[in-house]
């Protein structure tokens, strides 16, 4: 019993510094998205994709003839091609937020499983 109880302490330290590990790698990740984006700030990033969300669906109506022959005006390739970055902004943001929270439940995961292998340790027969 004493050899599974070592073994589920190592299996919980490594899960918490697995956890620990997403939290700085999360960190990390929105730091380089905050500079990829720099002049806007990462709080702007909702919306301004919002703002050119809703603009593009104005200027699809506008344009609607020219857009189902293929003919796109400049402005709407440009605020597409906006919406694509802003969308992959967001996307990754919130991938960095999930990794986050991956981080926080392997930490609590991994220091219940040392408390849990602590107490078979010295749990009497």
């Amino acid at each position: 019993m004493r050899v599974i109880s070592i073994l589920a302490a190592i299996l919980g330290v490594v899960v918490l510094v697995m956890g620990i590990m997403f939290i700085n790698q999360a960190g990390v990740a929105e730091e380089k998205v905050a500079k990829e984006i720099e002049p806007l700030k990462v709080s702007d990033v909702d919306s301004r994709y919002d703002a050119v969300k809703a603009r593009q669906a104005q200027l699809a109506q506008a344009e609607g003839a020219a857009l189902q022959a293929g003919n796109p005006s400049m402005t709407y390739t440009y605020l597409t091609l906006q919406r694509t970055s802003l969308g992959l902004t967001r996307s990754n943001l919130g991938m960095a937020d999930f990794i986050r929270m991956a981080g926080i439940i392997n930490i609590v995961l991994g220091a219940g499983v040392i408390l849990l292998a602590i107490g078979m340790f010295f749990r009497r027969k």
